[in-house]
């Protein structure tokens, strides 16, 4: 979601690009053990068999929320010839967005196959974490609510000790940071944004209906 705090984003961006710059004596950037976002369907997309789309999504963006159903339909229409990479891009100017993709990233280290339920669900329920109505609550009270009213039911009662754990680690915590810094270098101001085949979407930062998905992956599809 594009809004009026967009220009503080593009500041934060440059400066964490620029932290991310490899000087004589500064430290290397991190390296993940495994390339960011998540997969929808579980199968790592072929390259040059499918065509890639990456949607960066934060989820407590209502503009995110809006966009997923459509995309959703889309890959579940091309099936196996179009791939969809979800990546996690909290926006400073959400305060509980850092929480919210440090949760999934804690339920995807449980199993793969709670990220998209576990996704839907914070959209479902995202109103109840936008910064007026957590605005006088306490950082662990916030995460408290999000993981027994929005964890717990997707994950099940089981795997709340192995949750509480991931969530804890310093694992999850840099993926999330991870997440936000590779969005950054790729120039992700806003969500949802988008790429396909690595060339971003000009009206990136908006819901894209199905139509026209359907109209934009209908001539890629087609060539492959």
């Amino acid at each position: 979601m594009v809004t009026s705090a967009h220009y503080r984003v593009s500041l934060l961006l440059l400066v964490v690009i620029g932290c991310c710059v490899c000087r004589p004596g500064a430290a290397q950037v991190p390296i993940p053990a495994r390339t960011d976002g998540f997969v929808y369907g579980g199968k790592p997309p072929a390259l040059g068999e499918t065509v890639v789309v990456e949607a960066y999504f934060d989820p407590v963006c209502p503009d995110s929320r809006d966009a997923w159903p459509h995309l959703k339909k889309a890959a579940e229409h091309y099936a196996s010839r179009v791939s969809v990479v979800v990546h996690l891009f909290p926006l400073p100017y959400h305060s509980n967005a850092f929480v919210s993709c440090q949760s999934i990233h804690a339920v995807s280290k449980i199993s793969p196959s709670f990220v998209y339920p576990q996704l839907e669900r914070f959209f479902k329920y995202q109103e109840g974490y936008y910064n007026q109505p957590t605005y006088m609550k306490s950082r662990a009270t916030v995460v408290a609510d999000i993981t027994n009213n929005l964890v717990a039911p997707i994950i099940g009662e089981a795997n709340m000790a192995a949750y509480k754990t991931a969530f804890n680690d310093s694992q999850s915590n840099q993926a999330s940071r991870i997440s936000f810094k590779y969005g950054c270098a790729r120039g992700v101001t806003g969500t949802p944004y988008f790429f396909v085949n690595g060339i971003p979407l000009g009206n990136s930062g908006s819901p894209v209906d199905y139509n026209k998905w359907i109209f934009l992956l209908d001539p890629l599809v087609g060539k492959i």
